[in-house]
């Protein structure tokens, strides 16, 4: 499967990493975790970006298959984070899984209790799907 990368969200998370890693707020695993999900997606302009795949500062709703609960949330760089308002970093776990992919995808993701298994429902709100290309 495919994933999808909007080149200027690409650019902005190879910064974000690269700054992040002076800084020391990111791991070498979680850095290579997530360089190895952008470089597998295939990179478009942000105007030929399908509008059911997950994007930077997208809203999405998720489904746990297992418990049949769902979430939703955006997807943010890290200094946008708040746990308050489901604005979740791209440098989270749940993050790095879902960049790139479509509705319908199902993800394995692993949490602390172990592997679980994820479905993107919908997503509410896309920037290129609005013709915000520069968020």
């Amino acid at each position: 499967m495919q994933t999808v990368i909007n080149k200027l969200d690409f650019s902005r998370i190879q910064k974000c990493i690269s700054d992040a890693k002076q800084a020391n707020s990111i791991t070498v695993v979680e850095a290579t975790n997530l360089m190895k999900e952008l470089r597998l997606g295939q990179q478009l302009e942000p105007e030929e970006i399908p509008s059911d795949v997950v994007t930077m500062n997208s809203i999405v709703k998720i489904a746990f298959l297992d418990s049949k609960r769902t979430v939703e949330f955006q997807l943010v760089y890290p200094d946008k984070a708040d746990l308050k308002n489901n604005k979740i970093s791209i440098f989270s776990p749940i993050a790095t899984a879902l960049i790139g992919y479509k509705v319908g995808d199902e993800i394995e993701w692993c949490v602390p209790a172990g592997m679980t298994k994820i479905r993107i429902e919908e997503i509410v709100f896309q920037p290129e799907a609005a013709g915000q290309f520069n968020i």
